[in-house]
């Protein structure tokens, strides 16, 4: 019953008194709690409906939409909603530094969210936790057509004569930066022969057909007709096959880890902060090998997995090289992908 109403009617007996009594109490109660503030949302517990900008790297896009409606099934989650931006990781910095609203940064490559801490939008120790801020994994593979009809087998069978390779740009992707450090990395051999990779990376750069923006774009060139092989992520292959995409994929024997970092921004709110949390739990990480990406530190790999060469081994074993077996990212970007004097900029001229 509304505060201001009043009941100036002449009832006739006591009992209906009685009840116009009654009623007016309850009207004064609901007056004095709609005075103090209080609403049914607030007794409730209900929370309040909150939006988390993630800006993320191409590729992960069905991974992180799995992500999302999980995380909005836990108690953190409720009444959260993630507006998400996607794009070519390298791209996708800039924008966040250029003023892109962002609460989550997910991207391929550290060094695209080291840009963004350098300008003050992520915390300095962003990369403290045991896992130095990456929350993915993946290994670089050769995506071949359906049937395999070239017999492609391994790095040596892409750089034959004739043989077109679609891969990412690495002047906009991080996609690209892994693909050709997979390529590299595996023709420097027990040696550390600089000469047989920097050869090697000769020919394969040779035989690319078609460099895109981001892995995204790079699958569909090469969905769509370009190319003899695609260079991209396991997890990228996995996806797209499970999607129907007819194509198979060849893991090598020697190849390259991929490690995707993430990071919320300094002025989050607390449900980003439970989000990112929940994407290195064990449910995040099992979320994500449902996906295709490989596990970090100790998580439980998937299995299962649809669209993967062996659904239930999805994960093969191989010989492994990263970033760090190079030297660290500011070695590997300024010999190999400094845009004026490393390496693939020389090749490419």
């Amino acid at each position: 019953m509304n505060a201001r109403t009043t009941r100036r009617a002449r009832i006739g007996t006591a009992l209906a008194i009685a009840a116009v009594s009654l009623l007016t109490a309850a009207g004064c109660a609901s007056s004095e709690a709609a005075d103090s503030g209080t609403d049914s949302t607030a007794d409730s517990g209900a929370a309040e409906p909150t939006t988390i900008d993630l800006v993320g790297f191409a590729v992960i896009k069905s991974a992180y939409d799995a992500l999302g409606e999980a995380f909005a099934e836990t108690p953190e989650g409720e009444n959260v909603t993630i507006a998400a931006s996607y794009g070519a990781s390298g791209a996708q910095s800039r924008a966040v530094i250029a003023g892109q609203p962002a609460d989550v940064v997910a991207l391929s490559l550290t060094p695209d969210v080291q840009a963004i801490a350098d300008e003050g939008l992520v915390a300095e120790d962003w990369a403290s936790d045991e896992d130095k801020g990456i929350v993915s994994h993946s290994v670089v593979v050769i995506a071949v057509r359906e049937g395999n009809p070239l017999g492609i087998t391994g790095w040596d069978d892409i750089v034959k004569p004739g043989v077109g390779i679609v891969t990412a740009d690495p002047g906009t992707s991080g996609s690209a930066k892994w693909n050709l450090l997979g390529a590299y990395s595996q023709a420097l051999g027990e040696n550390d022969d600089k000469a047989a990779a920097e050869a090697y990376l000769g020919k394969f750069v040779d035989n690319v057909v078609s460099w895109n923006d981001s892995g995204r774009t790079a699958t569909e060139a090469f969905v769509n007709g370009t190319g003899d092989v695609l260079i991209s992520y396991e997890n990228e292959a996995i996806a797209a096959r499970a999607s129907g995409i007819a194509l198979d994929y060849v893991v090598p024997d020697t190849t390259f880890l991929i490690e995707n970092a993430a990071a919320v921004t300094v002025d989050a709110p607390q449900q980003a902060k439970d989000f990112l949390d929940f994407v290195r739990s064990d449910e995040g990480q099992l979320i994500l090998g449902s996906k295709g990406f490989r596990p970090v530190g100790d998580a439980e790999a998937a299995t299962d997995v649809e669209g993967a060469n062996d659904p239930s081994n999805p994960f093969p074993d191989v010989e492994i090289v990263t970033v760090e077996d190079l030297g660290g990212w500011k070695t590997v970007n300024t010999e190999l992908f400094d845009k004026e004097n490393g390496l693939v900029a020389q090749l490419r001229k």
